[in-house]
């Protein structure tokens, strides 16, 4: 008898161990597997044959259409003759730097090699986009769509549309990148633009079906230009600005800065026929544009009338740049929408939060040795062959700077540094943004969104901070920062690694307008930050070392 209540036992104690695994197994986020080959391919992008970087022989490459939480396998392949990275901007790589794809993180993969990518798209949604940070490479391609859609049973605070169109638009040159990039290196200054492609072309279109809503998916992919987007005869909805919900606005045109996304809902609510969809370049004096066509399935007429222009589409006029900034502050956090998680975004009262550290960053456009830099409080970031990521957790010494760059601009001559500032998990930042030039600046931070919540004139001083919009600002990954202006944001450092800051103009990038942010704490925790992948890749001063 007690033999059998031991058997009996036994096998209830098997069925639940089966059925916890079970569980474990469904309540397990997806992972989706990918294998992407890298080469060269000549394609006619603007008339003229170009040398161009294909992903699977794409151009632009593959669209990831992931949900929130999905695990990404990603197996690279490098078939190109120089070293190759690509980053997923936009991607929080929560705990995982590991997986940031930048020089500051990671080898770069060498030529006829690969390297599997393992990260997840955790607690997020909406549109980004993934491209080369290896030399000069994004000026070639290798550029994608990333959409990450929320899950079945989260709410969106808008109706399912009929349909998404992503819409990759940049400024694109006919040279080849490795002749941009010896440009570059020898002092020079790129050229301007020889055109602005939408999805790697010139002529492109989008059909749907009349009384129906469609979202636009927009990401700026160029290297220096803002563009303002506009439909003839249709009012743009956004709802979507880099992963938060927005306050609902129509709007007639938008400007999209370079690095940044966004979603708007399109009601094709016109009589059938075809028109004009613009993104023209601006703030500068020469005139480039890119026509595509939104087509009513049943349309018979083609495209007519003028097309649609902005207001002071030409030239950084202050009366201009006082329309966008005021165009900016109307786009606030939706604070009663969810966004990835059920919880409304407003539950977080970022502005009762007080700030531990603060922070004011100054681009400016010295000479170095005789040559064109880019800098941040008067120093000009330089790659270390030995990625900071891999220095910092091997303890390798003399690879990278944590004093160089300081907390507020100076006076002294510019100098070249490689830079990592650091801070403390859990800190909570103010960061100003101080743009002294007479050119549009558009700053990036990788690993994170930040709440945008000042824009103003002239210099910055403490007296701006009762301007700050600390009850529904729009949270981001990339913002603007207008000429002889500044933008102020606040950030929550929550997830531990080595984070890109950077000028997302590739030009200012690739000379020096960067930092790494170190963000720590002292005891090492699996709850803080994963541990080193296996698959590591080693070069500089790592080579030899064990993960």
């Amino acid at each position: 008898m007690a033999s059998r209540t031991r058997l009996s036992l036994l096998h209830i104690l098997g069925a639940l161990a089966l059925l916890s695994s079970l569980v474990i197994v469904k309540g397990e986020s997806p992972y989706k597997f990918y294998t992407w080959t890298v080469t060269y391919g000549i394609i006619y992008p603007l008339g003229v044959p170009q040398q161009v970087i294909l992903i699977n022989g794409q151009f632009p490459g593959p669209k990831l259409d992931v949900v929130t939480n999905d695990n990404i396998i990603l197996n690279l392949i490098n078939k190109l003759d120089q070293p190759f990275l690509l980053t997923w901007n936009g991607i929080k790589q929560r705990k995982n730097s590991w997986q940031d794809g930048v020089l500051g993180t990671n080898c770069p993969i060498p030529p006829n090699s690969n390297f599997t990518y393992k990260f997840q798209t955790k607690d997020q949604i909406g549109t980004y986009n993934y491209f080369p940070s290896t030399a000069f490479h994004k000026a070639a391609g290798g550029f994608g769509a990333i959409n990450v859609y929320a899950r079945p049973r989260i709410p969106i605070p808008y109706p399912l549309p009929a349909e998404d169109f992503t819409l990759l638009i940049g400024d694109w040159f006919k040279t080849n990148h490795k002749t941009l990039q010896q440009r570059l290196d020898s002092g020079g200054a790129l050229p301007f633009p020889d055109g602005i492609l939408i999805n790697g072309q010139t002529q492109t279109t989008f059909t749907g079906d009349q009384g129906k809503t469609y979202m636009l998916r927009i990401s700026n992919i160029g290297l220096s230009s803002t563009f303002n987007f506009r439909i003839q005869g249709h009012t743009m909805k956004v709802v979507e600005v880099e992963g938060s919900h927005v306050m609902q606005t129509d709007y007639d045109s938008l400007d999209v800065h370079v690095g940044q996304s966004l979603s708007l809902l399109v009601t094709l609510n016109q009589s059938p026929k075809d028109y004009y969809i613009v993104a023209s370049a601006r703030f500068v004096r020469a005139n480039l544009s890119v026509t595509a066509l939104l087509r009513y399935s049943n349309s018979g007429v083609p495209a007519s009338g003028d097309m649609p222009l902005p207001e002071s589409l030409f030239g950084p006029s202050s009366q201009n740049i006082q329309v966008q900034r005021t165009v900016t502050y109307i786009i606030t956090w939706n604070l009663t929408a969810n966004a990835a998680r059920p919880n409304p975004q407003g539950s977080f009262h970022y502005g009762k939060i007080n700030t531990s550290k603060s922070f004011v960053f100054s681009n400016s456009a010295p000479l170095i040795n005789g040559k064109q830099r880019y800098a941040v409080n008067g120093v000009s970031y330089v790659n270390s062959e030995t990625p900071l990521k891999l220095a910092d957790h091997f303890n390798i010494t003399g690879v990278f700077s944590t004093s160089a760059v300081q907390s507020v601009p100076s006076n002294s001559p510019a100098t070249v540094a490689t830079s990592v500032v650091k801070a403390s998990l859990h800190d909570f930042l103010e960061i100003v943004f101080q743009n002294n030039e007479k050119s549009v600046q558009s700053w990036h931070l990788d690993g994170y969104d930040f709440w945008v919540v000042g824009f103003g004139s002239g210099q910055w001083t403490p007296a701006k901070r009762p301007l700050y919009n600390l009850v529904d600002a729009l949270t981001r990954h990339t913002t603007q920062v207008y000429p002889n202006s500044w933008t102020a944001i606040l950030v929550s450092l929550d997830n531990q690694g080595m984070w890109n800051m950077r000028s997302a103009i590739w030009e200012r990038q690739y000379l020096g307008q960067q930092f790494y942010l170190k963000v720590w704490d002292p005891v090492q925790s699996l709850a803080n930050e994963y541990n080193p992948p296996d698959n590591l890749l080693l070069c500089g001063k790592a080579i030899g070392r064990h993960p």
